[in-house]
């Protein structure tokens, strides 16, 4: 158990699982107050349990990123229950299936770009809201190292994650002055269900990415709900407008 969020409400997206659920758990670890947003009900209400269990506090709230109405009911329904809002961790995300451009259909683009990006849009907006009244916060954005970094057959994906970041940087510079700090994670690949889509369901694609991978190895989850934490606490007072790799050194 640390102390880095004592007393802060957090509200996680994407939290049915992945990176969302394991950062979930470290947020409360550190003493936060977590609200946990996704679409898959009964998995944020696992995501919940597996916190109680441990001493954390949480609740959740069904949530379609892409869908106004039901951003603003997870934001209002962390105000409710808690009476602030003072951190977001903007996770939720899709990663479509290998292919080359040409093959990627338009309705698959749309699809990442309406989930990566608009979704990450919505719930800036609508934090933020809160976040000014308030006069302080801090979001942490889930972009990836393909935000920085092209990727031949993921183009959807990349491209989305480069906006994440243009939206962080952005929207960072526009709040500075407001008490309210805007950062991004860029994670290489991660021990979840999305590395099984960046392997195409080969296991010589996972040797070839983890030799790749300086560390040798895929992340852990929790490793980015730790980076999440710092940079969602006041120990990062001074940092806005960033994009931090966590990737075992593989963009170094």
């Amino acid at each position: 158990m640390g102390d880095l969020l004592v007393n802060k409400v957090v509200l996680v997206t994407g939290a049915s699982g992945g990176i969302g659920r394991e950062a979930a758990k470290v947020f409360a670890s550190n003493g936060a107050k977590v609200v946990a947003a996704a679409r898959r009900e009964s998995d944020l209400a696992k995501t919940v349990s597996q916190i109680e269990q441990v001493g954390g506090t949480a609740t959740y709230v069904q949530t379609d990123v892409t869908i106004p109405e039901q951003v603003d009911r997870a934001v209002q329904h962390a105000v409710s229950t808690f009476g602030s809002l003072d951190g977001a961790f903007n996770n939720a995300g899709i990663l479509e299936e290998e292919v080359e451009f040409h093959d990627l259909s338009d309705e698959t683009f749309d699809q990442v770009m309406n989930i990566n990006v608009r979704g990450v849009y919505l719930c800036m907006k609508r934090e933020i809201d809160v976040m000014r009244d308030q006069g302080h916060g801090s979001i942490v954005n889930d972009s990836s190292y393909n935000g920085k970094y092209g990727h031949a057959r993921h183009a959807a994906y990349t491209a989305s994650k480069h906006a994440v970041l243009g939206l962080t940087r952005s929207v960072a510079k526009n709040y500075a002055q407001s008490n309210i700090r805007i950062n991004a994670v860029c994670p290489g690949p991660v021990e979840t269900d999305m590395a099984r889509i960046l392997e195409n369901d080969d296991e010589r694609n996972r040797t070839r990415l983890q030799r790749w991978i300086p560390m040798g190895r895929y992340g852990n989850p929790e490793e980015i709900g730790n980076l999440a934490a710092f940079l969602l606490s006041d120990q990062s007072s001074w940092i806005t407008g960033q994009a931090y790799s966590i990737d075992g050194g593989a963009t170094a």
